[in-house]
């Protein structure tokens, strides 16, 4: 469960199912068992871009963003109406404003990853999904970007769940977490709870009794 307002991590070593799980609640695969339910109803893999006119959006681990585009394109076709709601965007996202008019490939990598999560936000969702956030980002840029998440959930009050390999960076943002190992959870509880447990994690993440 993540609800209104909340930020969940989804943790777990590579392999563990954590991007499967991504794809499953957006509707892009079929769940082999068990339900879920996406804003009151589940989702139709047959027309995923349902779930997000109801509101979910997902940023995926390679970003998908349109190299021969702008940002400001980009950003418009985050939008279900057509129009981008700038102030929302750049509000997260100041960086973003000298940048409107440039070419989405020519962007380095944080500001690819900005312009990612911005279309997302362009779209006012009430579920954000974010996979790997941190991909080939420095640390430091990594810590700039996070705090986004938690934003939104405070002011917007989104709903967001979000995979990270940076686990301590991912466990002061959010409110709780769950570890997957092999598909399965293995782990679960407050953010404080796991960040202050550090045999449980490294269990989680080894397949080892703590």
């Amino acid at each position: 469960d993540v609800h209104a307002g909340e930020v969940v991590a989804l943790l777990g070593p590579n392999g563990a199912g954590k991007t499967t799980t991504l794809a499953t609640i957006s509707g892009l695969l079929a769940p082999i068992a068990g339900e879920v339910e996406v804003l009151g109803s589940p989702p139709d893999v047959r027309r995923p871009h349902l779930v997000a006119r109801r509101g979910l959006a997902h940023v995926p681990e390679e970003r998908a963003i349109f190299g021969g585009l702008t940002v400001a394109e980009n950003l418009r076709l985050g939008t279900h109406a057509g129009r981008v709601p700038l102030d929302r965007v750049l509000r997260h996202f100041p960086a973003l404003e000298p940048l409107l008019d440039r070419q989405a490939a020519l962007l380095s990598g944080g500001e690819q990853q900005m312009l990612a999560v911005g279309r997302a936000v362009a779209s006012s969702p009430a579920v954000l999904l974010v996979d790997e956030m941190s991909l080939g980002l420095a640390p430091i840029i990594v810590e700039r970007l996070l705090p986004v998440l938690r934003t939104m959930a405070s002011d917007d009050g989104t709903a967001v769940l979000f995979v990270e390999q940076h686990v301590h960076l991912a466990l002061a943002v959010a409110d709780r977490a769950v570890i997957l190992n092999h598909g399965e959870v293995v782990a679960a509880g407050s953010a404080a709870e796991l960040a202050g447990d550090a045999a449980r994690l490294e269990a989680s993440y080894l397949g080892a009794t703590p």
